[in-house]
């Protein structure tokens, strides 16, 4: 049996201790990774951490860069879209679904993570490729920068919101109509989907509301509710 180097032991644990700091943080959240509870999982002594990591914060930052590491990467295994739009979409959803996913850690991700860290600069050129596609398309009315800062700012915002709703009661669609509002402002290109049905007509209905004087101020807030509830409907 072929021995374990020092320099192979060394990786075991620092790969167990972030392990155990992202298991501990995934299920009670970020302030239940202390040293002592994340050692004690990971089968080492609290000293090992402060060798490896100096302090908490770089062990937050390790674990935030492992799972956003795993996240760029299947991103990186996702062949593009023959349209760059819609390439865009599917990362937009891709970077919802894992946010809501992982709610503590897209958190300690998008609070923690320092924005020079190898893994962030590394996700963002990735997102960079994917828009210069649409500048090499023509397809831009903005400049690369800003729809870059757009998207990541419409992205991780979208998430949090959802975040801070019961998960019962979070209005998915949020996500879709903010995709969509920023990709107009970045190519001035409408994705028209008009709502049929009586969605549609709950929708007109409610937005010409106050123009009536037949209703009291009452059944005015009850048709209203009415109609909220029908136009809002999934």
């Amino acid at each position: 049996m072929s021995e374990v180097s020092p320099e192979e032991a060394t990786r075991g644990a620092v790969a167990r201790i972030v392990d155990a700091a992202r298991a501990l943080i995934a299920e009670r959240g970020a302030d239940a990774a202390t040293t002592r509870a994340v050692a004690a999982r990971a089968g080492v002594q609290p000293p090992a951490i402060y060798r490896s990591f100096g302090d908490k914060r770089g062990l937050l930052d390790a674990v935030a860069s492992a799972v956003l590491a795993e996240f760029v990467a299947s991103r990186v295994r996702q062949p593009p879209r023959a349209d760059p739009v819609d390439d865009l979409r599917v990362g937009w959803d891709l970077h919802v679904a894992f946010g809501l996913k992982h709610p503590e850690l897209f958190v300690l991700i998008s609070a923690d993570l320092r924005p020079d860290s190898p893994v962030m600069a590394a996700g963002k050129e990735q997102l960079r490729r994917r828009v210069r596609r649409l500048a090499r398309a023509g397809r831009l009315v903005v400049s690369e920068a800003r729809a870059l800062a757009m998207l990541l700012a419409g992205g991780t915002g979208t998430v949090l919101t959802l975040l801070k709703m019961p998960e019962g009661e979070r209005d998915l669609e949020l996500s879709t109509i903010t995709r969509e509002a920023v990709l107009t402002a970045m190519t001035g290109e409408a994705r028209v989907e008009r709502a049929r049905g009586p969605r549609g007509a709950a929708m007109g209905l409610r937005a010409s509301l106050e123009q009536t004087r037949a209703l009291s101020d009452g059944e005015r807030a009850l048709l209203r509710e009415w109609l909220d509830r029908i136009a809002d409907a999934p």
